[in-house]
């Protein structure tokens, strides 16, 4: 595959380097913004059903906290790495601050594979995660979500060890909780609607009617269900879903020409984002290669689950009648691909402002919380919409006003934040 080529963490720095050169940003700050301000490795053992103990690595990476409590979600999988989450804590600080939230950048991950999990081996997992980072995480220091194979049970069984080792309630410390227990309403649709907010508003900068346009999509977990259903909502039709077949270990595409009922779609899933193959044949669809999702000819591309997925290798594949690149994913481009990406002239939505819908409803959460006072869905997805729209302008105007690429512009506005913040304290 193709994102094994690749180094999450090499190309967040590289991503960084190339506009701190543009911004003439000075050594010490550059310096300090370029790798985690502190990083936590350790091991955690669980008692298995069967009576056996496993070891798991785990992992909590706090890369920058000058703008507020470091913020980001906790991934299982069994190929994580130290430097995933390195890179990716570095894209939640910029993440945090093009949306001009108060918060940092953080993210965590364990290795292992719950699919492979018993409920309550999971549940054992997640308590003995909390139980190594028990002084490193908290309201006003770091505050953990759902990410890849993670969800809202997860959260609560750790929000309750880190309570029950505190002696006391803290529901601000943890966010994609269960509504009943503390979650916003809204958290679930969030990420999902945030891409396609600012894919509305790239599209009638474009003059494009959105009822006019097709889409194909990788991914059908949370965030590329919720944006496809929204998309198709406004008026669009999304002909091709990829995900991973978890029967067959490998990924499939499921093409139908005329539009796929993406309701339909999300009765025959499981729990991780897996198509039933069978009853989505019967419904009429395609069964491609997983790649294919790649070649559609269509309008927009939406990359909606993995990183590196867009490279110079990949990249020949796509349709010349692609015009926009909404990246719901992390990192779903690699910096060498991006090159490509503007001298083919696709309007590209980056990943850290165009998936920035999570991270905002998760503040959100936590503010709720904090102050034990909970809005209606309505208003947490008014205060999404505004937030987010706002976000993509910034962006779309500058870009337009220094003919710049939209990733440089986003990391621009963010970058020049948190340098703001680490100079305001003193850092440099």
């Amino acid at each position: 595959m193709a994102a094994k080529s690749y180094n999450a963490y090499h190309s967040a720095q590289k991503q960084f380097d190339d506009v701190a050169d543009k911004i003439n940003l000075d050594p010490a700050t550059r310096a300090l913004l370029r790798q985690p301000c502190r990083e936590y490795h350790f091991t955690i053992p669980v008692k298995m059903d069967d009576g056996s103990t496993q070891i798991f690595n785990g992992y909590r990476i706090q890369h920058n906290d000058a703008r507020g409590p470091a913020k980001g979600g906790i991934r299982f999988h069994p190929q994580e790495t130290a430097d995933t989450i390195r890179g990716l804590s570095m894209w939640m600080t910029w993440k945090c601050a093009v949306v001009d939230i108060p918060l940092g950048g953080g993210k965590g991950g364990i290795v292992c594979d719950p699919r492979t999990l018993s409920k309550s081996e999971q549940e054992r997992l997640c308590r003995g995660y909390v139980r190594q980072l028990s002084r490193a995480i908290g309201p006003n220091q770091d505050v953990p979500a759902p990410d890849v194979m993670t969800n809202a049970q997860h959260m609560l069984w750790m929000l309750d060890e880190y309570e029950t080792i505190h002696g006391a309630r803290y529901p601000g410390t943890i966010t994609g909780k269960p509504v009943s227990m503390g979650g916003s309403l809204g958290r679930t649709e969030a990420t999902g609607y945030g891409v396609i907010y600012n894919l509305r508003e790239a599209l009638a900068a474009m003059k494009i009617d959105i009822t006019k346009t097709t889409a194909s999509l990788q991914g059908f977990g949370n965030v590329a269900e919720h944006a496809a259903r929204l998309y198709t909502q406004l008026g669009g039709t999304i002909i091709a879903v990829s995900c991973w077949d978890n029967k067959d270990k490998k990924a499939y595409t499921y093409r139908k020409k005329d539009g796929l009922d993406i309701v339909a779609l999300a009765g025959i899933k499981d729990s991780f984002g897996s198509i039933d193959k069978q009853k989505a044949l019967e419904m009429g669809c395609e069964l491609l290669d997983g790649g294919a999702w790649l070649a559609q000819e269509v309008d927009i591309l939406l990359p909606c689950a993995l990183e590196n997925q867009l490279t110079p290798d990949t990249f020949p594949a796509v349709s010349p009648a692609v015009k926009v690149i909404c990246e719901g994913a992390n990192g779903p481009t690699t910096p060498d691909c991006d090159r490509l990406i503007q001298e083919r002239g696709i309007y590209l939505i980056p990943d850290f402002l165009c998936n920035a819908g999570g991270v905002t409803c998760s503040y959100f959460e936590q503010v709720q919380c904090n102050m034990n006072y909970f809005w209606p869905k309505e208003e947490v997805l008014e205060k999404l919409d505004y937030k987010l729209t706002s976000a993509f302008h910034a962006v779309h105007n500058l870009a337009a006003e220094k003919g710049l690429y939209m990733r440089d512009a986003a990391y621009i506005i963010a970058i020049n934040r948190v340098a703001e913040a680490v100079k305001l304290r003193g850092w440099v």
